[in-house]
């Protein structure tokens, strides 16, 4: 039973992550492409959110990993018959058990450690694109709009870094309407801020309350094209991209740097430990959901529906326990409301499968048949 788990959950997994990674890719393809981006970076860009959206698809294959082999095995009188023989509910999730504590392993790895370390990874890769002045502005025979009321424009670009017959629209000021144009221009990076030399070339202002138009022609002239680019911002680390030691051991500096209470920092700690305990939970709650009611020719629908059912209930209850322990420091055990729920769901589960007559009405003695 174990094999069949695992078989099916590798093969749920790379469902799942294939579907949540090409949702991601397709966002990020838009993204990157449409800033002048290369292939090699949009490939690094979705590698890196992998991790994030491993930890997303695990915990939901292992439970449809559960439900399908429990099933087939409902289906084809196997559990009948194993139970027959005196194997009890709690005994046959044994295995899935083993194959949740799996699950959590995984998930501990991506919890603690990949997601932390690609999220990080992740946004100085970001931060490095939104600085980098080729990416956004220099893209040849496209108007472009850098900033609203900034248009843009380059014919060619040559090999030696030539910009050819460049185009440049400033309507931002309501007063009057800029306009350069040049024959070449040549980027130039200047301490803090990036130049715009344009060689041969004409400025055209036109004001708007007259409507008069002043051109004056030029042999060089620089303009800054910084504020096109826009300020990326310096502040610290994430809260998701700090260690699990961090989180659980907040200082008044770190929250400084993360913009983050203490409460909230103790929280995303603990809920790393949670989402890891998830892995058990789901797999054990799939299983158990369908333990109850034994076989039945027309299959375990019901079953399956409940289970569903009871996953949402689970996932409802995380969202409620993660928003109570943001509100006080102390309140840290309720990020495992979840799991002490999804488990005290399991025992219920299996204690009612060992038991099918439990709920049903018994027929009282001398009653007419």
């Amino acid at each position: 039973m174990l094999s069949q788990l695992m078989v099916l959950f590798g093969f749920f997994s790379l469902v799942l992550v294939l579907v949540y990674w090409i949702n991601r890719a397709v966002v990020l393809f838009d993204q990157l492409i449409a800033d002048g981006q290369s292939a090699g970076v949009f490939l690094e860009f979705t590698a890196l959110s992998l991790p994030s959206v491993m930890r997303l698809a695990l915990p939901l294959a292992a439970f449809a990993a559960a439900v399908y082999v429990t099933n087939r095995m409902s289906t084809e009188s196997e559990l009948t018959v194993v139970q027959a023989a005196g194997y009890s509910p709690f005994r046959l999730a044994r295995p899935v058990f083993y194959f949740g504590v799996i699950v959590a392993l995984m998930m501990s790895v991506l919890m603690h450690f990949l997601v932390p370390m690609s999220s990080a990874r992740l946004e100085v890769r970001q931060t490095e694109i939104a600085q980098n002045v080729t990416a956004r502005l220099l893209t040849e025979g496209q108007f472009i709009e850098p900033v609203n009321g900034v248009t843009f424009y380059i014919r060619e670009i040559t090999p030696a870094g030539e910009l050819l017959d460049i185009f440049l629209s400033d309507t931002r000021s309501e007063d009057e309407q800029i306009t350069y144009t040049a024959a070449k221009a040549f980027l130039v990076r200047e301490n803090a801020t990036t130049q715009l030399v344009m060689i041969n070339g004409m400025v055209q202002t036109l004001r708007g309350p007259d409507q008069r138009l002043f051109t004056t022609s030029f042999a060089d002239f620089a303009y800054n094209i910084s504020n096109l680019i826009g300020e990326t911002s310096t502040r610290g680390r994430r809260d998701a991209h700090l260690s699990t030691w961090e989180l659980l051991n907040p200082t008044p500096e770190l929250e400084a740097e993360t913009r983050r209470d203490a409460a909230r920092l103790i929280a995303r700690g603990h809920d790393r430990f949670s989402q890891s305990i998830l892995g058990i939970v789901a797999a054990l709650l799939g299983f158990s959901a369908l333990m109850v009611g034994g076989y039945s020719r027309f299959g375990v629908w019901k079953q399956i529906v409940g289970a569903i059912f009871l996953i949402i209930v689970v996932k409802a209850v995380e969202t409620t326990g993660i928003r109570i322990a943001r509100t006080d420091p102390q309140l840290w055990m309720v990020t495992y409301l979840q799991s002490f729920v999804g488990f005290v769901m399991i025992w219920f589960l299996l204690f009612w499968a060992g038991r099918p007559y439990l709920f049903k009405r018994r027929v009282k003695e001398g009653a007419a048949l």
